[in-house]
């Protein structure tokens, strides 16, 4: 089986490399690895960020690990051009529209969580994001008002089919938990989220044993907060999954620690860490590789069924955690490569 290896930019490299040393430290037979640049690098190297030889690779694998994209040395560059491109360019041509974003606080780290203990040890959720509509593929662009005034516009839009095919990811993937979908839209305001809203009601009628509720974003940002316990799986637009992902994340403890998967119709998935490329400290071995780790575990599991294979890895992060492996952004002094180590070690002592 191929992995496609797309490190791309600031810490991207650093925790793509720890995420292969645990993989190749399970000893599983059969993967093949390639690398390709993307993003910024890929830019410099080539000028554009997704390269012909890129995606080529990208759609070849049985599975692609990501590590981030960004560069503040792109971003001048027209749109199309910026490293951000990459990944939006990748879910595209490979028509990657589910993403899955869990958010589960380890109970060593209900101390990093920006929430109270006993609120923070409530969050097991699965966060199901739609990837190829909204406001992110719609029409944009720049113009000129009547009087002259300079006006920005982006275009949010769903069809039924893009809903639908979501939806029935989100209601499968309550069935393989505790059968709770919560669908977050903004129905109150906007035809987009009634569009939305009515057809996951429509949907819901094939899963008579999934208990579905509805929630503005805004109140369910305020929830997560409130009471995450609330939550098992959300479903909900690519806009609302990007700022609600990221929100649960330091519920969690830290934006460090979630991994994600970004998959099609037939399982094949681009993985990644929810995190972005970080420059501030790209090269200075403190980023934190859990993230992407566990993201090459969520591959094992969805793409390449290797489940066995992804709960060992995932027992060693919990088990690295609770012997006290901390890097800065969990309020420890451990480096990049020392986090992997001790994920390895975990493995190794498991047997």
């Amino acid at each position: 089986m191929l992995i496609a290896l797309l490190p791309g930019d600031g810490i991207g490299p650093e925790v793509i490399t720890q995420a292969k040393r645990v993989l190749d430290a399970v000893g599983l037979d059969g993967l093949i690895y390639e690398e390709a640049p993307v993003g910024g690098a890929a830019y410099k190297a080539s000028g554009h960020p997704l390269p012909s030889e890129t995606l080529d690779l990208a759609k070849r694998a049985d599975a692609i690990l990501f590590g981030a994209v960004g560069d503040p040395d792109c971003d001048a560059l027209e749109r199309h051009l910026r490293p951000e491109q990459a990944i939006l360019g990748l879910r595209k041509e490979l028509e990657l529209f589910a993403n899955l974003r869990p958010a589960t606080l380890f109970p060593e780290l209900a101390g990093a969580s920006a929430l109270r203990p006993e609120i923070a040890t409530q969050i097991d959720l699965m966060i199901v994001r739609e990837l190829n509509g909204d406001v992110y593929f719609g029409e944009k662009g720049m113009r000129k008002t009547a009087d002259g005034k300079r006006e920005g516009y982006d275009i949010m839009s769903y069809n039924e089919d893009e809903v639908r095919r979501i939806a029935h990811v989100g209601f499968k993937t309550a069935m393989a938990r505790d059968q709770r979908l919560c669908s977050v839209d903004k129905a109150n305001v906007l035809e987009t989220s009634q569009l939305w809203r009515d057809v996951v009601i429509e949907v819901a009628s094939e899963y008579p044993d999934i208990q579905l509720s509805h929630m503005y974003v805004d109140n369910c940002a305020m929830q997560l907060v409130r009471n995450p316990g609330q939550f098992d799986v959300i479903v909900t637009g690519n806009l609302f999954g990007d700022i609600l992902s990221d929100q649960a994340s330091m519920c969690a403890g830290s934006i460090g620690m979630l991994p994600s998967a970004s998959l099609d119709s037939g399982g094949k998935g681009l993985y990644e860490p929810i995190h972005g490329s970080a420059p501030d400290i790209a090269g200075q071995g403190k980023a934190n590789p859990l993230a992407t780790i566990l993201s090459a575990a969520m591959m094992l599991r969805y793409s390449l069924s290797m489940a066995e294979a992804a709960d060992q890895i995932e027992a060693a992060v919990a088990s690295a955690l609770a012997a006290g492996a901390r890097s800065a952004d969990l309020g420890g002094t451990m480096s990049t490569s020392d986090m992997g180590d001790a994920v390895i070690a975990a493995l190794a002592s498991a047997g």
